[in-house]
């Protein structure tokens, strides 16, 4: 009988990484991919958001700023 101790070695790497590449690309490239989950807003982004669409002004924007740091 033939052994083949080494024989599949190479293509075994090349599978590894390719699901490799796979699993990073599903799990840890940015989330703004079409298709993939969005990341959840923060309350600060949501701030910034008011405060460029002029629902606020800056001195309220900085108060509540500093609130969302503590």
């Amino acid at each position: 009988m033939m052994e083949y101790n080494d024989y599949y070695l190479g293509m075994s790497a090349i599978w590894w990484m390719i699901w490799l590449v796979l699993l990073f690309w599903i799990f840890v490239l940015p989330y703004d991919i079409p298709g993939q989950r969005k990341r959840k807003e923060t309350p600060l982004d949501l701030l910034k958001k008011r405060f460029a669409a002029g629902q606020m002004t800056k001195e309220e924007f900085q108060s509540q700023k500093e609130l969302l740091m503590k």
